[in-house]
């Protein structure tokens, strides 16, 4: 700073010191020159952006140190982040393929039915986690100050770290399983190709959208915890309604009713995997920019709704 500078510097701090020592706010403290700001008040959006940059290495780290620890204290340890979903998608295929047939009119439906599970587990996690953040860290929050937003992202970094074994297991069974349809049992599902290249796109962009997701539900449950019991059922809603066990064409025939549904992000993620890892077909344009609109979209609208109420976190 020059030195015609410094004293224009020195008059507006003076001045300010002046204001406030006449102002009365009872909450405020001041000592020699320099006041005592509110701990835990929410900064201006640029500086929030700022120090969750600076923290950066630290989000990393944490999530690598909390990353596979799903299975600690249990006998198979983190065998239990595949067997979970392969034990689900056996009994979905028994019930749902055998008894109900909804295999029916669905190419491959093993590998269908695969995909489905595997990925959805990856955004259904992510929700109930995610509502944990700062419930579930409030002596942390109480102890240090930090932008709060990096409780949300570490989570859905630790469970997109989880999710690496569980595609390479998945990958695995809808090229080695065979299609029970198929003649002597021994054809593969899929085979790999070059689009299999692209799916990590699509896997980036359902990350970014389960950030998104996270933010909502940490606020929301910070706010009113009994919201927590009600995940259980939005995410079996979701389940349901993301056609991760049948085509949605089989059950509803209303255009209009179809066009909603196929608006359901996850939805989309399930679809445009199948696609590339399945069947060996290019997905859409419009698929790649309803699901990038998605991604893009709640993840700067759930940090903002996040943001706004940073304040408020760790407080009884």
């Amino acid at each position: 700073m020059s030195t015609n500078q410094q004293p224009q510097q020195e008059v507006q701090d003076n001045a300010r010191f002046v204001q406030e020592l006449q102002s009365d706010d009872p909450h405020k403290e001041v000592i020699g020159r320099w006041f005592l700001k509110p701990v835990g008040k929410r900064p201006a959006l640029r500086r929030y952006l700022f120090d969750l940059w600076n923290r950066r290495h630290f989000i990393w780290a944490d999530s690598r140190a909390r990353a596979f620890s799903t299975g600690r204290g249990m006998i198979l340890g983190n065998v239990w982040l595949v067997l979970q979903p392969l034990l689900n998608g056996a009994i979905y295929f028994l019930i749902f393929g055998v008894l109900l047939g909804t295999s029916r009119g669905i190419d491959r439906f093993v590998g269908y039915l695969i995909i489905g599970v595997f990925l959805f587990q990856f955004t259904g996690r992510s929700l109930t986690s995610g509502a944990t953040a700062i419930t579930g860290s409030k002596a942390m929050i109480r102890g240090f100050t930090f932008p709060r937003a990096s409780l949300p992202i570490s989570i859905i970094l630790r469970e997109a770290l989880n999710m690496l074994p569980v595609i390479g297991t998945m990958l695995l069974l809808i090229v080695m399983v065979p299609s029970p349809d198929a003649a002597e049992m021994s054809p593969p599902h899929a085979d790999v190709t070059w689009r299999w290249l692209l799916f990590p796109a699509v896997f980036i962009l359902q990350t970014v959208f389960n950030v998104g997701v996270a933010f909502f539900a940490a606020r929301i449950v910070a706010q009113i915890p009994d919201f927590r019991h009600l995940l259980q059922f939005v995410q079996r809603l979701w389940f349901y309604g993301s056609g991760v066990l049948y085509s949605f064409d089989r059950f509803v025939t209303d255009p209009q009713i179809l066009a909603i549904l196929g608006l359901n992000p996850v939805f989309i993620v399930l679809d445009m995997s199948r696609d590339l890892l399945l069947y060996g077909v290019s997905p859409e344009a419009r698929s790649w920019l309803i699901l990038g609109a998605w991604a893009v979209g709640t993840a700067l609208l759930g940090f903002i709704y996040f943001w706004r109420a940073e304040e408020r976190y760790g407080r009884e």
